[in-house]
């Protein structure tokens, strides 16, 4: 099996020939003198020829040390440059990041924060990958996500920004033609719009202080793989859908929606930041976690909690 290169032993050998003694040598790297002569001692053994030649007054170079000395001096800056250059992108903010969110969530609330981050901190480069389909941050490598979810990988580490209610919702017209359900078992009775992905599929739940739990199913005349595309139907008064109140929250301000059954809660989600395993991360990310956990968890929609 093929040996890899002694390159620890390499470089202390440049440094030995640089500084001309084992001595000089150990103590500009943080080692033992017994640590430089084993160096050499072992790359000699490898090569089978002498490095150096000793005597009790003075060292130089043989002529195989002056034919290795170049490609190991290079070898010594080569490491010490790539070192630098690693070290300053994790502690500088400067270098790419790579973020996955949902595609609602990232059209419509991260992408219009990003700019302010990316002003502050020009030398960032953003990867923005929005899909509402669960991405492997470790396989595809991602340095964080966003999830909207009950979090179930354990082994990603995760920070909590706030919480979304689900809110049911409908048009003004829609509430006009068909009237406003009080109980889910009325949503019968009613059309109805279906995200895909939502955790309890074709049967809502609900939750009353005093009723207790409701599951009701129910038959949708729309379904989406993604939350926003049912807003216009909602607009137009074609059903009523569960919605976060993060999709949901200018429609209500404006008056285009309405909600309905609010002594009646639907289970609520958690808005996440989550990162691949391993507490170690560039500053660049961190100082993105840490603006994006600052604007979110001062959203008009966000609930503590």
């Amino acid at each position: 099996m093929k040996k890899l290169p002694d390159l620890e032993a390499w470089a202390i050998f440049a440094t030995v020939s640089e500084t001309g003694s084992f001595a000089r040598a150990a103590a500009e790297l943080g080692l033992s003198q017994a640590t430089v002569s084993k160096a050499i001692t072992r790359l000699e053994g490898r090569m089978k020829t002498m490095l150096f030649h000793r005597t009790s007054r003075r060292m130089s170079l043989t002529e195989s040390g002056h034919a290795a000395l170049e490609r190991a001096a290079r070898i010594l800056a080569e490491g010490e440059a790539v070192e630098a250059e690693v070290t300053e992108q994790s502690t500088s903010l400067r270098g790419p990041i790579r973020i996955a969110a949902p595609m609602s969530f990232g059209v419509s609330h991260l992408g219009p924060v990003l700019p302010e981050f990316m002003a502050r901190h020009p030398d960032v480069v953003l990867d923005a990958h929005f899909s509402d389909e669960l991405v492997d941050l470790v396989a595809q490598g991602f340095d964080l996500a966003l999830r909207i979810s009950t979090l179930a990988d354990s082994s990603l580490l995760a920070r909590r920004l706030c919480t979304v209610r689900i809110l049911l919702v409908g048009a003004p017209a829609y509430f006009e033609r068909h009237g406003r359900p009080s109980h889910p078992r009325e949503l019968t009775g009613h059309r109805t719009l279906q995200y895909s992905y939502s955790r309890g599929g074709s049967s809502w739940r609900f939750r009353h202080k005093r009723h207790g739990e409701f599951a009701q199913a129910i038959s949708a005349s729309l379904l989406a793989n993604n939350a926003e595309a049912l807003a216009p139907a909602l607009r137009a008064g074609l059903g009523l859908a569960l919605q976060p109140e993060f999709l949901a929250w200018k429609d209500l301000q404006s008056g285009a929606l309405e909600t309905a059954m609010d002594d009646w809660q639907v289970e609520p989600i958690a808005l996440h930041i989550v990162t691949p395993p391993g507490r170690s991360r560039p500053a660049r990310v961190q100082a993105l976690i840490d603006y994006l956990a600052e604007r979110f968890a001062a959203a008009p929609w966000a609930q503590s909690g």
